[in-house]
Parts: structure tokens; C-alpha cells; sequence
């Protein structure tokens, strides 16, 4: 725990980095103002002077997370670029429990994730897609690997396949039940690139 003494400064960024330490440590459902203040040692007004509210430090939190992706070594190829953007952000996700979710549950037009949105944008219109194409593709990347991401985690505690197991039946979803062993597969890594392609395959 971070303990500061009240003459001590107390900077944006050290809230935010308190935060992801809490996040990583206990999830996202023991995230709060409250529990920031305390790891820090200070009153939790201090803490809502930098951060205002509970939800613009979740704002700030995922436009940290997003700003711990690199984006210099990007492939010269926009559409490898694109897809090594999206790689790199499922990393940035992964590296922190419940980083999707977090991601999730935000709007955050920072910094951080506007230049990741550039740069993924910039790299979809040098593929040839027109302006429509390229943002609409780069929301179905982020959207995709956001949800997928997610799931992933949430398996870590709880696996998932059980449970749709025991629901789909073999006379009342056929479809469903002869799938069964893709639909609760847990190859992320193979679901995610297949996913990818799929969105970025050539027009």
C-alpha cells in the first residue's frame, strides 16, 4: 500500500496507477474511490478532487491501459499494421485482470486511445478502404476483440462450456448442440485470429 503524509502532492497519475494496482489485485468490482483513498492513505474527497467521480477514473484507468500498447515497430503493411494493432491491444487488455471489462464500460475519447483509433484508421485507409469502411472496421475490431477478451477472462474464474453445456439440447437446438465443442472451445488465441481474418480478410 502506498502511504503519502497530507503534505505530500498527490498527482493525477498516481491515482490512476493506484487504481490499476487495486484492479490487478482485486478486480473491478472492488474498484472505488473509497478503496484508491485508502490504498494511497489519503482522504477520499483528495482523491475525487483529481478524479472528480468514480466513473471519469475509470475513464482515465482504460485510456492508461490503452496507452501501455506500443506503436512504433508497426509492420510497413497496412493490412499487417491493422492486424498487429489489434494483437497488441489484446495484449494491453489481457495484461491487466479485468482490462476488458474495464475497456468496456467506457467512452474514453484521451489521449491514448484516440492516437491507437489514428493509427488503426490511418492504417485501414492506407489498405484502400474508404472513410466509412475504415471506421466502421475499426469499431468491429475494437468491438470483437473487446467482447472476446472478455470472455476469455471471465473463463479464468469461471468456465463457461459447463454452462451452455447443460442448456442446449440435443432435440430442441440441434444447430447449437452439433457445434457444441466450437462454441465452448477456450483456443482464444486460434478464436481470435480467426475472428480478425474474418473482419480484415480482402474485399
Amino acid at each position: 500500500m502506498t502511504n503519502r503524509q497530507t503534505g505530500d502532492r498527490l498527482e493525477p497519475g498516481t491515482v490512476i496507477r493506484a487504481a490499476l494496482e487495486l484492479l490487478d489485485e482485486k478486480g473491478l468490482d472492488a474498484l472505488s474511490t473509497r478503496a484508491v483513498a485508502q490504498r494511497l492513505g489519503v482522504r477520499m474527497n483528495t482523491v475525487l478532487w483529481h478524479v472528480k467521480t468514480k466513473a471519469r477514473m475509470l475513464e482515465l484507468m482504460a485510456d492508461a491501459v490503452v496507452g501501455e500498447i506500443p506503436l512504433d515497430d508497426l509492420p510497413a503493411s497496412p493490412d499487417r499494421r491493422a492486424r498487429e494493432l489489434a494483437r497488441r491491444y489484446r495484449r494491453a487488455l489481457l495484461a491487466h485482470r479485468d482490462g476488458a471489462a474495464l475497456v468496456v464500460g467506457t467512452y474514453a475519447a484521451e489521449p491514448h486511445t484516440l492516437r491507437l483509433a489514428e493509427t488503426l484508421v490511418a492504417a485501414l485507409l492506407d489498405d484502400g478502404r474508404n472513410e466509412r469502411e475504415a471506421a466502421w472496421t475499426t469499431w468491429t475490431v475494437m468491438y470483437f476483440t473487446l467482447g472476446l477478451t472478455q470472455e476469455e477472462q471471465a473463463a479464468e474464474r469461471q468456465p463457461l462450456g459447463d454452462r451452455l453445456a447443460d442448456a442446449v439440447s440435443r432435440t430442441s437446438h440441434p444447430a447449437l448442440h452439433r457445434a457444441l465443442g466450437h462454441l465452448t472451445s477456450t483456443a482464444f488465441e486460434e478464436r481470435f485470429e480467426f475472428g480478425l481474418a474474418s473482419i480484415l480478410a480482402p474485399r
